[in-house]
C-alpha cells in the first residue's frame, strides 16, 4: 500500500491583478495570472475567478475549473497548481468561485447558474483572453465534480440556462467539449444515503438543495448529473478519476454507476483510477511522485490535449 502523500505548502507571491506570480510546486517558469477577473453579478453577488494565461501567440484551449468543498466551502485558490501546470502545457485555466450554501440558505440551483455563466463569460471574451471559444473544457473535484458534470450534460437546458437573461452573454451556448470529473458526486440521493451513515452531522446534499429527499425527491433527481446521461448530439467527452479507498464520496455509488450510464448513452468516457487513494488529493503537488495526483496527472493532460486539440 502506498504511504500517506506528503503535501507541501503552495506559496504565491501576488503583485497586481494580471501580474506575473510565482507559485510553488509547479514546473519551471513563472505563470501569468489575471486575478479576480469578474464573470458576473448574480443577485447582488460579485462572481470572480483567476485566469491562468498561456504564453505565446494565437488562441488556446481553456479549462473552466470548479473547486470542491461540499458546496459550502472551498475557493478558486485550490486550482493554483493546476492552473500553472496546464497553462505551461498550452491550456489556459479559468478557476472560479461560485455561490456557496450557508445555514438556512441552499445554493442549488444558483451554483449551477454561476458555472454556466463562467463558461459563457470565457466564450464571450475569447478574443481578450486569447482562447478558442470552440475548445472549452470543464474540470472539478468532489462538489466541483458534480457541478462540472451537471453543466457539461445539462447546462443548456431551460432549467439551468435561462435564469439570468440580463447577463451580457446570456445568449452564448454553455456547451463544452470535455469534462474532467474528480471523485465527483453524480447522484445526490445516493450521496444523501451515504451521508446518513458516514456523515450524519454534515448532510451536504441536503444543505445544497435545501430539503431532505422525503420532502422532495424530484429536486434530487433534477440536481444529479446521472439523470442527464442520455443519448443526444454534441455530448462532451468525460474523464472520470477517483481513488478506490474514498470514504467521503463512495465510488461504488457515484463514479462507477455514472461511468456505466455515460457508456450506455454512447457518451465517450475514460477512467483514471488510483488504487488505495482516499478523497482530497487533487490539490497535491503534481510533480511529487509521493502524491496521489501524480498517478493520474499525465492521463488528465493527455485527455485534455486530445479532446481540445492542443498543438504538440
Amino acid at each position: 500500500m502506498r504511504g500517506i502523500p506528503i503535501v507541501l505548502p503552495v506559496i504565491a507571491i501576488v503583485l497586481l491583478a494580471g501580474a506575473t506570480v510565482t507559485i510553488g510546486q509547479v514546473p519551471t517558469d513563472d505563470t501569468t495570472v489575471r486575478r479576480d477577473l469578474q464573470y458576473g453579478t448574480h443577485d447582488g453577488v460579485r462572481l470572480t475567478g483567476d485566469f491562468y494565461e498561456v504564453k505565446g501567440p494565437g488562441t488556446h484551449p481553456v479549462v473552466v475549473a470548479v473547486h470542491g468543498g461540499g458546496w459550502q466551502a472551498g475557493s478558486r485558490n485550490s486550482y493554483q497548481t493546476w492552473g500553472a501546470y496546464l497553462s505551461e502545457r498550452g491550456i489556459a485555466v479559468y478557476s472560479v468561485d461560485y455561490r456557496l450554501s450557508k445555514p438556512g440558505q441552499p445554493s442549488y440551483p444558483q451554483a449551477v447558474h454561476d458555472v454556466v455563466a463562467a463558461i459563457r463569460f470565457v466564450k464571450h471574451n475569447a478574443a481578450d483572453l486569447n482562447v478558442d471559444p470552440d475548445r472549452v473544457a470543464l474540470m472539478g473535484g468532489s462538489a466541483g465534480g458534480h457541478l462540472v458534470a451537471l453543466v457539461g450534460l445539462a447546462g443548456d437546458t431551460p432549467l439551468f440556462s435561462k435564469a439570468y437573461s440580463d447577463d451580457p452573454y446570456a445568449a452564448v451556448s454553455p456547451r463544452v467539449t470535455a469534462v474532467v470529473g474528480v471523485y465527483g458526486v453524480y447522484d445526490l440521493l445516493q450521496q444523501w444515503l451515504h451521508d446518513q451513515i458516514h456523515r450524519p452531522g454534515d448532510q451536504i446534499t441536503e444543505k445544497f438543495v435545501g430539503k431532505p429527499p422525503m420532502d422532495d425527491r424530484k429536486v434530487y433527481f433534477d440536481a444529479s448529473p446521472i439523470s442527464y446521461a442520455v443519448r443526444g448530439p454534441n455530448q462532451p467527452a468525460f474523464l472520470l478519476t477517483w481513488g478506490t479507498d474514498d470514504d467521503v464520496v463512495d465510488p461504488a455509488t457515484q463514479s462507477e454507476p455514472f461511468l456505466i450510464a455515460l457508456k450506455q448513452a454512447g457518451i465517450r468516457a475514460r477512467t483514471a483510477i488510483i488504487p488505495g487513494a482516499p478523497h482530497f488529493w487533487m490539490g497535491e503537488p503534481i510533480d511529487d511522485p509521493r502524491s496521489w495526483v501524480s498517478a493520474v496527472s499525465g492521463q488528465i493532460v493527455r485527455f485534455l490535449e486530445d479532446r481540445l486539440a492542443v498543438a504538440q
